[in-house]
């Protein structure tokens, strides 16, 4: 039991840990290698899982929502984060090389297809791979949507999150001079890409902060202090991603292209609570999608993936379509 209300920690939810069987540097071209695992059963239910961020990198508790004996766990670094090469790396780094990296991945295993697995950031490049391959995805499982949208980035990094959380957000906006607030995305691409390492260091750990701190619905509005390398690669793709609104045509096109694949299945778990990718956009998804979308509210948690009520409700799912294979 943790210390918040006597509840569940996540863990328990969890499968035991499981070592892959495969780890490999793929080549994907532009100069860039992603680090590439596979685990569980080598015959099994293949599902691959996006990380988010972008530039969060996986983690082996991402393993731990599968059973092993059932599926085919494929997990991988994006471009630029985690293990993969060049660290930090924004060239070549665009949603549509991750898109063509996973089919790479697919293709290179020998994947027909696949249940596509995403959280956050996760979610929105799982849609827009599912939009680009509706024929290689049997099964959307996502967490904690976000769309790329305008009004999203606005919400988190235009002051909204801040009304509930005044004490966070000011540390966010501190390090930067008053009248550059108005565009906080721009005013930390300036430092995050400039050409003092010191600065960049200082300005990713204050970006990643921003946002780990209020990432559960039991945080206290602090985080603990990022290593640097993980803050840079997180902040520096992240803020790339965003300057460029996920280099997508044009605002609402997740939403507006669901048509091409409202025929895939697919599950929403949503924190009721979700602070950086609030619950509306879930609930819009799940609209959009039509009768083939199953919405989860998950009354008591907010945005991570280790919540306890989300991470339960995530292995409930896997279970079940284990099940039904």
């Amino acid at each position: 039991m943790d210390k918040f209300s006597g509840q569940k920690s996540a863990v328990q939810y969890l499968y035991p840990p499981v070592e892959p069987f495969d780890r490999q540097m793929m080549d994907v071209g532009d100069g860039h290698k992603v680090y590439v695992e596979q685990s569980g059963n080598r015959e099994g239910l293949p599902v691959v899982v996006l990380h988010g961020g972008p530039g969060g990198g996986c983690s082996p508790a991402m393993r731990r929502y599968f059973d092993p004996k059932v599926y085919r766990i494929v997990l991988f670094d994006q471009r630029g984060c985690g293990r993969s090469k060049p660290h930090a790396s924004v060239e070549a780094n665009t949603t549509w090389h991750l898109v063509a990296d996973i089919e790479r991945i697919r293709q290179s295993f020998g994947i027909e297809n696949w249940i596509v697995f995403g959280g956050s950031w996760g979610a929105t490049l799982a849609l827009i791979y599912a939009q680009a391959h509706p024929e290689r995805v049997a099964q959307l499982v996502l967490r904690g949507v976000f769309m790329m949208t305008q009004a999203e980035l606005a919400w988190f990094y235009g002051g909204a999150a801040g009304q509930f959380w005044p004490e966070t957000w000011e540390r966010f906006q501190e390090l930067i001079p008053e009248d550059e607030r108005g565009d906080m995305i721009a005013a930390y691409h300036k430092r995050l890409f400039s050409e003092d390492a010191t600065a960049q260091t200082v300005y990713a750990k204050a970006w990643s902060a921003w946002e780990n701190a209020v990432a559960t619905v039991h945080s206290t509005g602090s985080s603990g202090d990022s290593p640097a390398e993980y803050a840079r690669a997180f902040a520096r793709l992240e803020n790339h991603y965003f300057t460029h609104a996920g280099f997508l045509e044009y605002d609402g096109q997740i939403l507006d292209q669901m048509g091409k694949i409202s025929h895939i299945p697919g599950t929403i778990v949503q924190g009721r609570f979700d602070m950086i990718c609030p619950p509306r956009t879930a609930y819009r998804l799940a609209k959009a999608w039509g009768t083939n979308a199953d919405l989860r509210m998950i009354p008591v948690a907010g945005h991570a993936l280790s919540e306890p009520g989300i991470s339960a409700e995530l292995v409930g799912v896997m279970d079940r379509l284990a099940r039904q294979r």
